[in-house]
């Protein structure tokens, strides 16, 4: 079985996995439009996490990593999986296209946070989104901590990402100017 990370999965990776596949999915792109009261926020001052949103581009792509979880593993992990992605995640099967040209394509499973859930906030301007980041912090740590930690592995693997990089200065700003 196989999980794609394109959030917290890319670089806090708690589970057991037997391969590892840098790559990206298509007709997505990554947005802060999540609210997390489970991890980087609290009730009443929820933090913002990603998720995914379809893209009026159908070819647009999210880069992540794709894990590989042994057979033996698989309900222990996906057990944590559901736990850790429990605010309003749900299980959606996408087509992979790995960086190594040399792998063909392959369905795996993501963990999307949709409209349907009570925790989806939907568009947000992008200074509203990264003046809740800069002040929220949940039992997993501060939020921009998750932001910057995002941002570094995404700009490691030389992603582009409009969204994310604007809301790192965005952040960064806010916290150098108090």
């Amino acid at each position: 079985m196989w999980i794609f990370g394109y959030g917290s999965l890319t670089w806090k990776v708690d589970f057991p996995f037997c391969q590892r596949e840098v790559g990206y999915i298509k007709g997505y792109v990554r947005r802060f439009w999540q609210a997390s009261e489970d991890h980087r926020g609290v009730p009443g001052k929820p933090g913002r996490v990603v998720t995914l949103v379809p893209s009026t581009d159908p070819e647009e792509r999210v880069w992540g990593v794709a894990y590989c979880i042994a057979e033996k593993d698989i309900d222990r992990v996906m057990a944590h999986l559901d736990h850790r992605e429990k605010d309003g995640y749900q299980k959606v099967d996408v087509l992979f296209h790995p960086q190594n040209t040399e792998l063909k394509p392959w369905t795996l499973t993501i963990y999307l946070g949709t409209d349907t859930n009570p925790f989806y906030t939907g568009y947000t301007p992008e200074a509203e989104i990264a003046t809740i980041i800069s002040r929220s912090v949940g039992p997993s740590g501060s939020n921009a901590e998750y932001l910057f930690q995002l941002a570094r592995t995404m700009a490691a693997m030389g992603v582009e990402d409009k969204h994310l990089f604007t809301l790192e200065a965005q952040v960064r700003n806010i916290l150098e100017a108090s």
